[in-house]
């Protein structure tokens, strides 16, 4: 696959940095994704997620959920208490893994649950009120400018 070059898109916009960065990262193939463990990413709402991860054989202690930089990252390491047990088939996969998620701005990590073998993480985006719209209340007549120039004209002649 040829490679892109995105140093012009960072010369001719302001601001859009993290868009260049996740087709960066999208489009590099020197990292290949591990498939283990599985996981879905399931919509629950406009603003909620959840994070399903098939965890079996893996206890909460073994499990370590982190967020860090806009990144959701889970981790798993087995104890060493099977090295006196001989096993003649072993399909239970209980490797060590990391797995990250790369999380968009605003989503927060809600909890973590541990049922049935499957590690359920969920998410939910909450915007400041800072960045929602809001509704501009349009008048009849003057500008807020005229209006705060009409009203300085009128103190300094009241002497205030």
């Amino acid at each position: 696959m040829r490679g892109f070059d995105f140093a012009p898109l960072y010369r001719a916009t302001v601001g859009f940095d993290q868009i260049a960065d996740l087709m960066d990262r999208v489009l590099t193939n020197e990292v290949s994704q591990p498939s283990y463990p599985p996981y879905n990413i399931e919509k629950l709402g406009d603003d909620a997620w959840r994070i399903s991860i098939a965890v079996a054989g893996f206890s909460e202690d073994e499990l370590n959920v982190e967020v860090r930089e806009n990144s959701l990252i889970v981790t798993a390491k087995k104890t060493e208490e099977d090295a006196d047990r001989t096993f003649l088939h072993r399909g239970i996969a209980t490797r060590a893994f990391e797995r990250r998620f790369h999380l968009a701005d605003h989503v927060r990590v809600i909890g973590a649950t541990h049922v049935d073998g499957m590690l359920n993480i969920d998410l939910r985006r909450e915007v400041p009120e800072a960045l929602k719209p809001r509704k501009i209340e349009i008048t009849k007549g003057e500008t807020i400018e005229a209006k705060a120039v009409e009203n300085k004209t009128a103190e300094k002649k009241s002497g205030k």
